[in-house]
């Protein structure tokens, strides 16, 4: 017979932030999905198209930054240079990994939606405790960096 783990109440607690986190996560998606639909985008390509920058980077730094896999990250470039969004560029430092650069159309497209997401933070956040919002970041933060420390993710 197996020994039943019991949580600790750090253990319960933490479980308790992950599964809220889970819940956060799908409405921020679909959040981000009604921002995005009169730009014809969707969350997850304005994540990739946020995460580019203004510097070109390799796909496979893109998926890094926002903890994805390369190969999911690909098709969304893909799908973004097919509509204008973004461009490849040649990699000095490796031959088959081209560089993703957003568009001037790609630009406009991001000052947008960042600017449509501005006023939906402020609206969201407007009653809410700044420091209370500072302190769940730093506990993110930490939560991230332990799971990087463990292998768990790359980011």
């Amino acid at each position: 017979m197996v020994e039943q783990q019991i949580y600790s109440p750090a253990g319960e607690a933490f479980t308790e932030l992950v599964l809220e986190i889970f819940r956060v996560n799908g409405c921020l998606l679909a959040e981000g999905d009604r921002m995005t639909a009169d730009l014809n985008l969707t969350s997850a390509r304005w994540q990739v198209m946020g995460a580019i920058g203004r510097e070109a980077i390799p796909v496979a730094q893109i998926a890094r930054k926002m903890g994805l896999r390369r190969q999911s990250v690909q098709r969304l470039v893909d799908i973004l240079a097919g509509e204008g969004l973004v461009e490849f560029k040649p990699n000095p430092e490796h031959q088959r990994a081209k560089l993703v650069k957003l568009t001037e159309i790609g630009w406009q497209k991001l000052d947008r939606i960042n600017q449509i997401e501005v006023g939906w933070a402020n609206n969201i956040s407007r009653e809410m405790d700044v420091e209370k919002l500072k302190n769940a970041v730093e506990i993110l933060q930490q939560i991230r960096k332990h799971l990087t420390a463990c292998g768990s993710c790359e980011l």
